[in-house]
């Protein structure tokens, strides 16, 4: 590992600085983020022949990250994806967000924790801590909020993101990262081979929330073994007109107990880069970049198109506060005294 490098990448309208930090573990992994949402902006993996490139989706600038990002790289919260309704009650009180995804809630809000600027300092030269105080009332939830975020780097190309948050009343939580994956660092990932150790999924309406979960059995939603993605995308099925693609919630087979288990395989046979993710949490959002439509520019000079990237989110289900909390259904409330924590690791490999 080599010392986590720190310099100013910008200033925000209201002249608050946002720095960034880079993280480099002396093996070909690099990764740097920017104080403003957490965004990861360059997460560098070599390939087979041991050339490196940046296989995450970036913007140019912070203005860019600030005005148009589609969140590209962010910490989300304080609720991933979907609260249907933009409201949800918890101990018989009824609680209205802030709309903005229809009349539903996505990624906690307008201003969710990806367009909130945290405070971070190097805890080690392997670790990158990331800490943001959410007030009650923040875009609606109740309960004071601390979170602490946790990029941590290892000899092993893996890259963890640590999640911890306490509160001071009851409220619900469920953090994620927003990163759009492109193992190739350039072009589209429909040829990416995909694997999801998941049996069963989300159905959604066509507001995208769920609506019941069902078999992946028969389905293009079946990644069970390793799928070339484009080959099931362009299968007809009411769900991905639904989606405009994926966009779908994977319940994951493996038991939800606290520790790490392998939720997805990924990997580019064009430069042989592969990556593997491993969850605490009980499932995992597949987005393949539905929305991408060619006006933004990326930070490597091109503009991003449809299926340029992939989302793989792990997480608690969508619109779970709305759901009573069964095996199928865990709950994402939390109490004054719990401590709510989450790991996500992606290890990547060339071959």
């Amino acid at each position: 590992m080599t010392a986590i490098q720190q310099r100013v990448y910008g200033h925000l309208p209201d002249g608050r600085p946002v720095h960034e930090f880079t993280m480099d573990n002396g093996r070909g992994l690099r990764l740097s983020a920017i104080t403003h949402g957490g965004i990861v902006t360059r997460l560098e993996v070599p390939d087979a022949r041991g050339e490196s490139a940046n296989v995450v989706l970036g913007l140019p600038t912070l203005e860019d990250y600030v005005l148009r990002n589609p969140h590209f790289g962010v910490i989300v919260g304080r609720y991933g994806n979907r609260i249907a309704g933009a409201t949800f009650r918890l101990d018989g009180e009824r609680h209205t967000l802030v709309a903005n995804d229809g009349g539903n809630c996505l990624h906690g809000g307008p201003r969710g924790f990806g367009h909130l600027l945290w405070r971070a300092e190097a805890e080690s030269d392997s670790c990158l801590r990331l800490e943001l105080d959410s007030p009650a009332g923040d875009q609606g939830f109740p309960g004071r909020l601390r979170a602490v975020v946790r990029y941590r780097l290892d000899d092993e190309m893996g890259w963890a993101i640590e999640y911890e948050a306490t509160t001071d009343a009851p409220t619900v939580v469920n953090l994620t990262h927003h990163d759009y994956f492109n193992l190739a660092g350039r072009g589209s990932v429909l040829g990416h081979e995909l694997q999801i150790f998941g049996s069963r999924y989300c159905e959604v309406d066509e507001a995208l929330i769920p609506t019941a979960i069902a078999t992946v059995a028969g389905t293009p939603f079946d990644f069970r073994e390793p799928r070339v993605i484009e080959s099931r995308l362009r299968q007809a099925h009411p769900q991905l007109q639904r989606g405009k693609g994926y966009d779908h919630n994977w319940v994951l087979d493996a038991p939800f107990d606290g520790r790490l288990h392998l939720a997805a395989r990924l990997r580019d046979p064009v430069s042989g880069r592969s990556m593997e993710v491993l969850t605490t949490e009980p499932a995992m959002q597949f987005y393949s970049g539905n929305f991408l439509d060619g006006s933004l520019l990326g930070s490597e000079g091109a503009f991003y198109r449809q299926g340029d990237g992939l989302c793989l989110e792990t997480q608690h289900h969508p619109d779970s506060p709305n759901r009573p909390a069964s095996p199928d259904w865990p709950s994402t409330i939390l109490r004054p005294g719990e401590v709510y924590r989450s790991v996500t690791l992606h290890r990547f490999g060339a071959a």
